[in-house]
């Protein structure tokens, strides 16, 4: 538990009850990608009482102090990755699940230039999948068309 208080503590938060909790989960060591819902799941059961919205802000908060790194999946749906190493992502929507690539395994050709008065600070490959007997499927009907 001094561990995760001292890293709350160095990235500049307070270690609150909720925080350190959260901590836990997060800041073992593991890379995970995890939702505000499905981490209001896993600290319920637990036996913890945290509201979804607590668990929202402290997932900010720990991404804004550089803990975690949010990847946007579409719209306004984020995941929370504790892997905050450059890299890039598989998405699966059916089943709403992250997959890491590291990030040499990317390469890009080339990029446009930025907007006058900008400059490109990182660029994050979001690669969407599906599992491979939709894809069958999708095949099939397509060739009885």
């Amino acid at each position: 538990m001094s561990t995760l208080i001292a890293k709350l503590r160095e990235a500049g938060l307070r270690p609150t009850r909720q925080r350190l909790a959260l901590a836990a989960l997060l800041l073992d060591g593991r890379h995970r990608h995890v939702s505000a819902d499905s981490l209001t799941r896993e600290i319920l059961a637990t036996g913890e009482q945290m509201a979804l919205g607590t668990v929202y802000n402290t997932l900010n908060q720990f991404t804004e102090a550089g803990l975690l790194r949010r990847v946007t999946v579409h719209n306004e749906h984020s995941v929370f990755d504790t892997n905050t190493d450059h890299h890039h992502h598989f998405y699966d929507s059916e089943n709403d699940q992250l997959f890491d690539i590291p990030a040499g395994l990317v390469q890009l050709a080339g990029l446009p230039d930025a907007p006058d008065g900008h400059s490109i600070d990182a660029v994050n490959v979001l690669i969407h999948i599906s599992p491979e007997a939709d894809r069958a499927a999708e095949d099939r009907a397509a060739e009885s068309d």
